[in-house]
């Protein structure tokens, strides 16, 4: 048997510094993932703020234009009401007062009644079904 006294070694080439560039990119690019959602989350939650502020002044704004026309409209029907009483009572037929005694503040028909409903037909209404 030869044995052979010049055997060369094979180099090792370590893929251990690769691995290790390889992670410090991926752990910067993970932390600046984090750092943009959290300026996403933060600015998110200022647009919430900022629609909630608005829909309250909205309601605000609704609710008194609602309670000025119903001002309104009070003081339109005293005002009528002041005028009526005003006028002569003897322009006032015996056929007229009869007829408004019958039907005091009648505006306009009242809405049909609707028929009942069948026990099968009636959903379970705290169940909400959204389809997509």
């Amino acid at each position: 048997m030869t044995v052979h006294a010049n055997v060369i070694p094979k180099p090792k080439q370590s893929m251990l510094p690769i691995l290790i560039v390889l992670f410090l990119i991926s752990y910067g690019l993970m932390a600046m993932l984090v750092v943009e959602q959290g300026r996403t989350i933060d600015s998110q939650r200022f647009l919430i703020k900022e629609l909630f502020r608005d829909s309250s002044e909205l309601t605000g704004m609704k609710s008194s234009a609602i309670q000025k026309q119903r001002a309104q409209a009070q003081a339109q029907a005293a005002a009528n009401a002041n005028s009526q009483a005003k006028a002569p009572a003897a322009q006032a037929t015996p056929r007229d007062s009869a007829k408004n005694s019958r039907h005091p503040g009648k505006l306009r028909r009242p809405a049909p009644l609707r028929p009942p409903r069948n026990t099968s037909d009636v959903a379970d209404e705290r169940r909400a079904l959204f389809y997509i």
